[in-house]
């Protein structure tokens, strides 16, 4: 084991006392990959021997490392499990804002999938999205691909299904690039537009067994469909998701907020940057954003790239994409 040494001229350095044994095997990780990805993320330098941990590096490293380290330790103490990604979304949490409580987000339990996968929101966005939805009628999460807008929306529309807060569950999406393919595509016209819903399903088997969804597909309780079968629709006691909304129209956008009956919530996602729509026309869900802003009862939450959630691999990914864009698009 690695001797503690003093911080050097320009370092500091705190010691770490974690005396339950388990947890703090659990807090460092298997061959302590938990304080390998730590000291990644932080930059700070993580020491250990028995249960005392060394931390060194600059000091707001060393003060970020520490918060993280103190605030998992408790969310084991709370009989939380601690995975590698966990780390990874506390250490970002806490980096922009060190007065959050992770326990607060989460142990914010949204459901517990047929896999005894627990969902839960992972940011501080993810966080006021769910309450968001909990508390309004109808809610817009926009921002990119990987922030858990849709899956955590299914996870909230499934939860309140099986608590009997709604009889329905809708999942719409547009099929917009099928309305230039669909003749090409064999198959009948449910056979032609299924691709474009897949995501939808997948998302569903992700929460619930095989037979189960089927089931409820089957019984019309829960509805995947093409936001076009939306209209001359009123759907009451429902929970609507409308994915990929940037892709929808004007005329989509206002037919499909138009459907909502009593007892009725929606949730529309999408990503304003990436509108596959043809030249000229105008999304709905960029539209909605300066429409619909005033309106109580209607909220928006932006989502951005710290909110992804996806392999860690994948910030880094889109930070790369990024620096080529803005490189290619310089002066």
């Amino acid at each position: 084991m690695e001797r503690l040494k003093p911080a050097s001229k320009d370092n500091i350095n705190k010691r770490l006392t974690f005396p339950d044994h388990e947890l703090m095997r659990s807090l460092c990780g298997e061959h302590n990959v938990h304080l390998q990805l730590l000291e990644k993320k932080t930059g700070a330098s993580i020491h250990v021997k028995g249960n005392l941990l060394l931390l060194e590096g600059r000091n707001w490293e060393v003060e970020l490392a520490e918060k993280v380290l103190n605030q998992l330790h408790d969310l084991l103490r709370a009989n939380y499990p601690i995975y590698l990604n966990d780390v990874d979304y506390a250490t970002r949490i806490l980096s922009s804002n060190d007065s959050v409580d992770l326990k607060k987000i989460f142990k914010d339990e949204v459901y517990i999938s047929s896999k005894k996968k627990v969902i839960a929101p992972r940011t501080i966005n993810q966080k006021e999205y769910i309450d968001s939805i909990r508390k309004f009628d109808i809610v817009f999460g926009i921002g990119p691909a990987g922030t858990g807008k849709t899956y955590l929306a299914m996870a909230m529309a499934v939860a309140s299904l099986l608590k009997n807060q709604v009889n329905r569950v809708v999942l719409a999406r547009p099929a917009v690039e099928a309305g230039e393919r669909l003749g090409f595509l064999p198959g009948d016209l449910y056979e032609k537009i299924n691709p474009y819903l897949r995501p939808l399903y997948d998302a569903l088997h992700d929460m619930m067994d095989f037979d189960n969804v089927s089931r409820l597909l089957e019984q019309g309780i829960i509805e995947v469909a093409p936001l076009a079968f939306m209209r001359g629709r009123t759907l009451n006691n429902s929970f609507v998701i409308l994915d990929e909304a940037q892709n929808a129209t004007h005329e989509q956008m206002k037919m499909f907020l138009t459907r909502l009956g009593f007892s009725c919530k929606a949730v529309i996602t999408g990503d304003v940057t990436q509108t596959d729509l043809p030249d000229g026309k105008i999304s709905g869900l960029i539209e909605a954003q300066e429409t619909l802003k005033q309106i109580k009862g209607i909220r928006f939450v932006y989502f951005s790239r710290e909110d992804v959630i996806r392999h860690p691999l994948v910030q880094e990914i889109i930070d790369a994409y990024e620096k080529m864009e803005d490189k290619n698009l310089g002066p």
